[in-house]
């Protein structure tokens, strides 16, 4: 299996920014990590080793991102506009800076964006808001809106409020979308929420699926046994959605 190291000074971000890419051709895969993870993450917990047929004979092709969230959403010593603003900072960086790395090692049309934990709010949230770069949508264990305090989850934005926290919390803006254009490309993709029972957002992830719904946007809400918010749970959700799970012959070598 082809494996890349990538590091480089990010502008927008002032800081160096590392990145690991698995394979050598096929869907493009863009996975985001989970809060405390890192880039080596999907490594580390063998999310990787479970798609090494498919990474290995170039179905898809995994381009595994950093995490800055103790710079964001997770920095409580700046202000609430402050973390949100540099969250904004961070998804500049993954549409202006990796995207296009992304673009250039890999010609396949299609890009299928994906994330575990606080990593599945990145890849959502950057899939509603940019539909038209995205073909496939997978989420595991994910929270949609950062606002909600449940169970031992808090607001991470204290209760502060404004613009840039609501175009970025979905289950906030989504209710209100009436561009055409972008429901076209949201209608087109192929979206995929997999959650445990027993996960303290499994009422977000349902909320969510009604908006959709709402939005005549199809997709597919999986309910695992138990929380499911870990490795072993995500290393099965993994092939199951991310590869097999699939209407569309996105996966053809081309």
């Amino acid at each position: 299996m082809n494996r890349e190291y990538h590091c480089w000074y990010s502008p927008r971000l002032e800081r160096e920014m590392e990145l690991l890419v698995f394979g050598h051709a096929g869907a493009k895969v863009l996975a985001f990590p989970t809060r405390d993870g890192r880039f080596y993450e999907y490594e580390n917990l063998g999310i990787v080793h479970a798609l090494a047929d498919k990474i290995g004979n170039g179905h898809i092709q995994l381009f595994c991102v950093d995490s800055i969230v103790k710079d964001t959403v997770y920095c409580n010593s700046i202000h609430p506009a402050d973390r949100i603003q540099r969250h904004i900072q961070y998804e500049e960086y993954i549409l202006n800076e990796v995207m296009p790395l992304m673009a250039d090692m890999n010609p396949h049309e299609c890009t299928i964006i994906m994330g575990c934990s606080l990593g599945a709010f990145h890849a959502a949230n950057l899939a509603f808001k940019h539909p038209q770069l995205f073909q496939k949508l997978c989420a595991f264990s994910g929270r949609y809106d950062l606002t909600l305090e449940v169970d031992h989850f808090g607001d991470l934005f204290d209760r502060y409020y404004d613009e840039n926290i609501y175009f970025n919390t979905p289950t906030h803006f989504l209710p209100q979308l009436d561009c055409n254009w972008r429901l076209q490309h949201l209608r087109k993709m192929h979206i995929v929420f997999a959650i445990g029972k027993d996960d303290p957002f499994l009422e977000n992830n349902r909320h969510l699926s009604q908006i959709l719904a709402q939005k005549g946007i199809e997709h597919d809400v999986h309910e695992w046994n138990g929380r499911a918010h870990r490795g072993s749970a995500w290393r099965k959700m993994v092939p199951l959605y991310v590869i097999s799970y699939a209407p569309y012959n996105f996966l053809t070598i081309r």
